[in-house]
This record gives structure tokens, C-alpha cells and sequence, in this order.
């Protein structure tokens, strides 16, 4: 089995999510902090925005029962 794949159509989404839960939490904590600081640097105000509502459609939930369901 590969570990490693340079095949863009391999990047699946479950791909990825193994990928990041084979991190220790210090690493993981270390990449949410990278991200959030590359999103405040890209948009400042980003703190300022209130009352932001969620765009339907854009968010999957999934329960523990396996359901899906379009938030």
C-alpha cells in the first residue's frame, strides 16, 4: 500500500480526514493556528463580522446513525 500519493483524483475527502487524524494533536493544533492566522492576515476584518447567518446547501451533517442531511 502507497503512503504517499501524488495523484490529484487520490485526495478524497476521507483521504485527507485519515491523513489528518494520523497527526498527533500538537501538529494538528499547530496547522489550525497557521490557518487561522493566513485567514486573519488574508481579511482583518474577518473579526468584525456579527450575526453572520449559514448558507443552506453548503454544509453536510452527518449523525451518528449514518443519516445525511443538507443543513
Amino acid at each position: 500500500k502507497k503512503l504517499i500519493s501524488h495523484i490529484r483524483s487520490e485526495e478524497t475527502p476521507e483521504a485527507k480526514a485519515r491523513w489528518f487524524q494520523s497527526l498527533p494533536l500538537e501538529e494538528r493544533m499547530e496547522l489550525l493556528c497557521m490557518f487561522t492566522d493566513m485567514i486573519l492576515s488574508a481579511n482583518p476584518d474577518i473579526l468584525e463580522s456579527k450575526d453572520v447567518k449559514p448558507v443552506a446547501g453548503r454544509i453536510c451533517v452527518l449523525s451518528a446513525k449514518g443519516n445525511v442531511r443538507d443543513a
